[in-house]
């Protein structure tokens, strides 16, 4: 635990070493405000809530969560440090969570730093504090997941363009896995339940239950599952590069 919370803050403080977090930040609370004004028709639509904001978070993260991971391990094997970090009396999987924990957690100042929009609706009308807070535990668990499925990618490649395309690509399919896009090929002869069983294994599905107010225990387990699986894959595929 205690080399796990080591390697987090180490992670942590390097994202505020660079201009990326500035930049990410930035972009994120840029693009979150156009599209919840605009394309949200925040003010047309006449209710204080954050529905409209809430509506693109998959849209958002499918491109910027991807640009987070592919630094995670593609950057360690391209600059060779990852041989010096797997030497330190550190195991796979604290480093793997390490690592991990730390770009949740700059997903979760992103999103604090949208807390203003919640003060803004709240001074507007009467929102449901529930239903904007159940929201803002489901964006961040669905950014959780999509961070481990982009850790995994990254663990795969030392180029980060491709951990990137490949980790966006992986979650364009995860997050419309209910939509008849990803599911046509299935159709024509798969039973009911295969297609449902997509439908349930969507991010977006399950993220849009969590934003009805509603917190289920099968959608946190979901993306419990999602994001445990991918953290075990990511120290399989880093253990396997180490043998290599």
């Amino acid at each position: 635990m205690g080399a796990t919370i080591a390697i987090a803050r180490r992670e942590f403080a390097a994202y505020f070493a660079t201009p990326l977090a500035s930049v990410f930040l930035c972009i994120f609370l840029a693009l979150a405000g156009a599209l919840t004004f605009y394309l949200g028709n925040f003010f047309e639509r006449g209710r204080a809530d954050l529905q409209a904001f809430f509506t693109f978070h998959p849209w958002l993260y499918l491109f910027l969560i991807p640009a987070i991971a592919m630094r995670l391990w593609a950057e360690e094997r391209r600059s060779g440090t990852i041989e010096l970090l797997l030497t330190l009396p550190v195991s796979t999987a604290a480093a793997v969570i390490g690592k991990f924990v730390a770009a949740w957690a700059f997903c979760g100042v992103a999103l604090i730093l949208t807390v203003p929009l919640w003060i803004t609706v709240t001074w507007l009308g009467n929102p449901d504090h529930g239903v904007i807070l159940a929201s803002y535990l489901g964006s961040w668990l669905m950014a959780g997941a999509f961070l481990a499925v982009g850790q995994a990618v990254s663990a795969l490649t030392k180029n980060q363009v491709i951990a990137f395309v490949i980790a966006a690509a992986v979650c364009f399919v995860i997050t419309l896995a209910g939509s008849p896009l990803v599911q046509a090929p299935f159709s024509g002869w798969a039973p009911a339940s295969v297609l449902e069983a997509l439908t349930n294994l969507s991010f977006l599905t399950r993220f849009q239950a969590v934003t009805r107010g509603v917190i289920d225990a099968t959608d946190l387990v979901y993306f419990a599952s999602v994001i445990g699986t991918f953290l075990v894959a990511t120290v399989a595929i880093v253990d396997h590069k180490k043998a290599d």
